[in-house]
């Protein structure tokens, strides 16, 4: 059956996404008959030297079906102000993406953004006089034109209520990791006297529930026990984890969480497990951020704190951290092929956000298998 797309398909790819956006494009020409050239758009956002950007659209964007695909984490990215080099931060991405919406000019069919992760995700709410950074964001976007909003495993999902009238899609690369971590080891079994899901934390208790319901095994988790009257780069550190759940002796944990900073925590979390008898640790992680390097994480991998970390290629990390023994990443460039490609035909992309029978099937052939 010959598919109808909603309009020509473009794809904008803001600084640092050129690599994972060309083998989105590979794939979609593979799956497409039409004989288009490169779905990926010549635009760019220079700068002054005085730090000020623009951006540039250098072909026609009329009629089109627009995707912007942003990291807005990356800071191997780099612009020029004063003479010195500036890694970008999420404030100068984001500002970026803001130009590039600008310069499209509302001349665009439709225009899909599709943010990784999400623009100031951690600050989703008010707990003091505090500013409301990512719902202010959303609520700018969609302003501007923006008719939907697909991020990766948002720190809390809910902060799309900002946005009543707009798009917004949570995806969860649950089938990705799994499939993932079966490649790894072969060996992995999915039954519940031997494997264990774990949540790091409070927050993190709704993507671990759905990893336990889906498979069929126990939950564990711990919660943070913070020292608020003290602040540490911008957060009030942690005194102690405190462990609720059944035995983890002899099993192997998944500890599951949408971020990976510095690692502390994660790292204090697997200490504990291993202290409790855990056979192997994993951990699942859609961002891999790792904001203090890899030299902790090392050093807890020789110790056999940890036996291996999946993260997605979703973001951008230091390059030496695919060099590290413990480190898996997770290839989600033919997922977001998918999405582009389904949504570009105005199908519905329920099955992608929740695949369920994908994740069963997969099950199915690790248990027929041993």
């Amino acid at each position: 059956m010959e598919k109808t797309y909603f309009g020509d398909l473009s794809i904008i790819g803001m600084k640092g996404c050129d690599k994972f956006l060309s083998k989105v494009d590979s794939y979609l020409h593979e799956w497409r008959s039409d004989k288009q050239g490169s779905y990926l758009v010549d635009a760019e956002c220079p700068r002054f030297g005085s730090g000020e950007g623009k951006a540039i659209i250098h072909e026609s964007l009329r009629g089109h079906d627009t995707y912007i695909f942003a990291d807005v984490f990356n800071y191997g990215v780099t612009y020029k102000m004063y003479g010195k080099q500036v890694p970008m931060s999420p404030d100068d991405h984001f500002m970026d993406i803001k130009r590039m919406i600008c310069a499209v000019g509302g001349k665009a069919r439709r225009l899909t953004l599709i943010m990784p992760m999400l623009y100031e995700g951690r600050q989703h709410r008010r707990t003091a006089r505090e500013s409301l950074d990512c719902a202010m964001a959303l609520q700018d976007l969609s302003a501007m034109g923006v008719t939907n909003i697909i991020t990766f495993d948002a720190h809390d999902p809910n902060v799309q209520q900002a946005i009543p009238y707009g798009g917004f899609d949570n995806v969860r690369p649950a089938y990705q990791m799994l499939k993932a971590l079966v490649k790894e080891y072969p060996d992995i079994t999915f039954d519940e006297e031997q494997l264990m899901i774990i949540a790091p934390d409070e927050g993190a208790m709704s993507r671990s529930m759905y990893y336990s319901s889906i498979l069929g095994v126990q939950l564990g988790m711990f919660y943070k026990r913070r020292n608020y009257k003290v602040i540490i780069d911008g957060r009030n550190p942690i005194e102690a984890h405190e462990f609720l759940g059944r035995s983890v002796k002899g099993k192997d944990v998944i500890i599951v969480d949408d971020m990976i900073a510095s690692g502390d925590s994660a790292l204090d979390v697997a200490k504990q497990l291993k202290n409790r008898g855990a056979r192997r640790v994993f951990m699942f992680s859609t961002f891999g951020l790792f904001t203090s390097g890899p030299a902790k994480i090392n050093e807890a991998y020789e110790n056999g704190l940890i036996d291996r970390i999946f993260t997605t290629n979703l973001n951008y990390h230091d390059p030496a951290i695919d060099e590290c023994p413990w480190h898996a990443s997770v290839d989600m460039a033919k997922y977001v092929a998918y999405i582009i490609d389904t949504m570009n035909c105005d199908g519905s992309i329920s099955k992608l956000l929740n695949p369920v029978d994908r994740i069963h099937d997969l099950v199915d052939k690790v248990r027929n298998d041993k």
